[in-house]
């Protein structure tokens, strides 16, 4: 009894989570398809604000920045990563915690901090705010994320093998790309999806970088929270929803074959 009563506490527990979690989401997608401007009355099921969507130049035109800073600065972030993640496996233990220790900062620290810092920084360079100051602000605060992700895969990495490889005959290049890139994949994949994904939802530092003329879909949103918000960034917030949970769908997607590999015993060499 008391096990069924624990069970099921525990389910509604979850339950709650999910609806907690997932209910603010829902309403905006139903408020998508009303085809009546107030929130407060359905006015009917319609597709005009997703037609709408596309013809809007400002939310399309926040939506090409957004989109455009969230790739440049993953890719930058995660190469820089990568590269500094190599140079700390080699480096003194000491010296590597420091270093990370250093690295970690901006992950602990608050937004606002950090968004009125670099703004500070771009002033005393007497840099002109835009596109290029908000770009240099994302790759400052990825870079951490993707160092975050790849240096555990880094420190179980077997260099043994790469030396081997390097004792046969291959290029340093050609023995990093064959035998630690595909170790390191998983968690270069990993740091430049969260790098992507905290650039798309950045506000603060998006806020105190960017210059006149130019809005990301965050700031955006944040300036058309007093004239009202309309009913196309329902809809293009719905379009971003369903992609994201169908490219969780396709990566969490179980292979088949790599089942079967698993399942298949490996033959026995007899030497």
């Amino acid at each position: 009894m008391k096990n069924r009563l624990s069970s099921s506490l525990k389910r509604l527990y979850i339950a709650l989570i999910f609806i907690f979690l997932y209910a603010p989401i829902v309403t905006l997608i139903v408020l998508s398809f009303n085809a009546s401007r107030t929130r407060a009355k359905w006015g009917g099921f319609t597709f005009k604000w997703y037609v709408s969507l596309f013809s809007n130049r400002d939310i399309m035109g926040a939506l090409y920045t957004t989109l455009m800073i969230a790739l440049i600065s993953s890719a930058v972030a995660t190469v820089m990563g990568v590269l500094t993640c190599i140079g700390l496996r080699f480096m003194r233990p000491g010296t590597r915690s420091f270093i990370l220790g250093v690295t970690n900062i901006p992950m602990l620290n608050a937004d606002i901090v950090t968004g009125i810092s670099l703004m500070l920084l771009f002033l005393s360079m007497g840099m002109r705010f835009g596109f290029g100051t908000i770009l240099l602000s994302h790759i400052t605060f990825n870079i951490p994320y993707v160092i975050l992700s790849i240096m555990p895969r880094m420190k179980n990495l077997n260099m043994s093998v790469y030396e081997a490889a390097m004792d046969l005959g291959a290029s340093p290049m050609y023995a990093f790309i064959k035998v630690v890139m595909p170790e390191l994949l998983p968690g270069i994949l990993s740091g430049f999806l969260l790098a992507f994904t905290m650039s798309l939802d950045d506000f603060i530092i998006t806020h105190f970088t960017k210059g006149a003329g130019i809005d990301t879909l965050s700031t955006k949103i944040y300036t058309e929270v007093k004239k009202g918000i309309k009913p196309e960034m329902y809809a293009l917030s719905t379009i971003i929803f369903v992609t994201v949970l169908i490219l969780l769908i396709l990566v969490n997607k179980p292979d088949k074959n790599n089942k079967a590999k698993e399942n298949t015993p490996s033959p026995i060499v007899i030497p």
